[in-house]
């Protein structure tokens, strides 16, 4: 039973926002303009201070990358390790499914260098099968299970169910209230009456800055609601869901860095930003772009992921920008 329910909310996560792919011409992907309430509080922080980048995936735990950017005969256990080489970053879903120990985050801490920061999501048995309601105690175990992190903690990631609506805002401004001050949390919200609705909208954000949530940007082709631009925090947490590297998975990322590069010129303070596909299989080739972006316009410094055989993988990644996979064209890395 538990098994078949969490089946059911890994298709829920795999589907959100998903197009099929003669559907995608009919979408705007332009970013839409800040929030009002974003540029007022971009105008308050220091311009030119220092950005800090953190750029992932959502698992490491992908056997169709051995071969890819993980050295072939790459055993599981090792996975992490070689994830930590390429990025410096994860929104850490496995913690979604499956309640951690101390133990097993002290371990997956020791796999990674000091400045990588796992964005571990709350566990499902506290957002999706209690709805906030009655959870101090596995919320207490959750929070002393992170804490293995250690350095390596970064945002603890809540995404309520996505059933909960406006209906349900006591129940997370009190969920947000019982955590500790000195935890970083940022929200992901999905229910549509969120951003329908003016003055939703503005009681939920104005929960969240009264408790100094950040909020999540999800950026998914069937969901462009969730694309709100609106932060409460000198943070960005962006989930970017692309189409498995079709042409405007790159005009898309080209638009983030531009967005990015004005929200760094006026101090915002970390940018974290996962990629996603339909077919995770192509994450490192979208992650390797947007970093490459990144590292170019706004002066990221992010290291590069480096794959087995750069020179066809990185071929394939620009046929597909350009729209075309020409048979046996290579491009320089």
């Amino acid at each position: 039973m538990v098994e078949s329910l969490l089946t059911v909310l890994y298709l829920a996560h795999m589907e959100f926002g998903k197009l099929d792919t003669e559907d995608l011409n009919t979408v705007d992907f332009r970013l839409p303009p800040d929030n009002p309430a974003t540029t007022r509080l971009l105008a308050s922080l220091a311009p030119g201070a220092t950005t800090k980048f953190f750029i992932g995936c959502a698992k490491w735990g992908r056997k169709d990358w051995v071969g890819k950017i993980y050295p072939p005969k790459t055993k599981e256990a090792d996975f992490l390790d070689h994830y930590g080489r390429h990025f410096n970053s994860i929104e850490l879903n496995a913690t979604f499914y499956r309640m951690p120990s101390v133990a097993r985050t002290a371990e997956w801490a020791a796999k990674v260098n000091p400045e990588f920061k796992f964005s571990p999501k709350f566990p499902n048995q506290i957002t999706h099968m209690r709805r906030l309601k009655n959870v101090e105690e596995p919320t207490d175990r959750f929070l002393k299970a992170v804490s293995g992190f250690g350095s390596t903690l970064g945002p603890l990631f809540l995404m309520p169910h996505p059933g909960m609506g406006a209906k349900d805002l006591e129940r997370i401004d009190a969920f947000l209230g019982y955590l500790p001050k000195d935890v970083q949390t940022v929200v992901e919200l999905r229910h549509p009456e969120w951003f329908s609705d003016e003055s939703i909208s503005q009681s939920l954000f104005a929960v969240l800055e009264k408790h100094g949530a950040g909020t999540v940007i999800t950026d998914a082709s069937g969901r462009r609601d969730c694309l709100h631009m609106r932060l409460t925090t000198p943070d960005a947490f962006i989930r970017f869901v692309g189409n498995d590297l079709h042409p405007t998975d790159y005009t898309r990322i080209d638009e983030w860095v531009n967005r990015i590069k004005a929200w760094k010129h006026a101090g915002i303070r970390n940018v974290y930003f996962f990629m996603h596909q339909n077919e995770e299989v192509h994450s490192p080739e979208a992650a390797k772009y947007l970093i490459q972006q990144l590292n170019l316009h706004c002066g990221a410094a992010v290291p590069e992921p480096k794959f087995v055989d750069p020179l066809t993988v990185e071929s394939e990644a620009v046929s597909k920008k350009k729209g075309t996979v020409p048979k046996g064209k290579k491009q320089q890395g």
